[in-house]
């Protein structure tokens, strides 16, 4: 429990509310005892709330709409597993024989999970000021990503179309260069209209790289 607490920043009270909080539903029925599964519930919504406000006070310029989608892309599955694989809650939690055989501790969906719930112990816990506290921490980054790249999602639809305008075209993305290690990968990408090659865009993924050519694209249209 002293590593997970030093890891996480936030020290408990009630112990046994954090190590409900990693306790799977497999571990708790071959055990009869109760599972993360309320303690989730409670954390996705204590999450949605957090991050919403956030949003609100530092991000003034956004609108509805951008904040809706800057926090459907940080509060999902894949920004919760990074937390869980950075806190090492793998290490941590508690799960049925079955499930372990089987990987469970790696499995991004348990490590969300598992993330929610913690989440809502920490409140439970120490209230709503220590939750945001570590919510914030680990996500204020993702959040400053998403809200540069909010627009991003129009580049490639608001490209085709400028370009089927006078009837439909053959518009094709492809990766033209990908490199770096699987933690840190860049790629490039191209945009072409009827074979003819419009722009090069670069990113930290696939969709960011044609994100990227779309909105040269549009850039050099204009």
């Amino acid at each position: 429990m002293e590593k997970i607490e030093k890891s996480i920043g936030y020290i408990f009270q009630d112990k046994a509310l954090l190590r409900k909080a990693l306790t799977h539903t497999s571990y708790a029925y071959e055990n009869k005892l109760e599972s993360n599964e309320k303690l989730e519930f409670l954390g996705d919504s204590i999450l949605e709330f957090v991050s919403s406000k956030y949003l609100y006070q530092n991000y003034p310029k956004l609108k509805e709409g951008e904040m809706t989608k800057v926090r459907a892309t940080v509060v999902c599955e894949k920004s919760l597993y990074k937390i869980a694989k950075l806190h090492n809650f793998s290490d941590f939690l508690y799960l049925g024989k079955s499930e372990r055989k089987t990987g469970g501790e790696n499995r991004p969906a348990i490590l969300a999970d598992s993330v929610e719930a913690v989440i809502a112990a920490i409140y439970l816990d120490g209230g709503i000021n220590e939750a945001e506290k570590f919510i914030t921490q680990n996500l204020k980054e993702e959040i400053e990503v998403a809200t540069k790249h909010v627009g991003d999602r129009d580049y490639k639809t608001v490209l085709q179309e400028k370009l089927q305008q006078h009837g439909e075209v053959k518009i094709e993305y492809k990766i033209t260069m990908e490199k770096g290690p699987d933690h840190d990968k860049y790629f490039e990408a191209q945009v072409s209209c009827n074979g003819k090659i419009l722009a090069n865009g670069e990113g930290k993924s696939k969709k960011e790289a044609h994100m990227s050519a779309a909105k040269k694209a549009l850039d050099n249209l204009k």
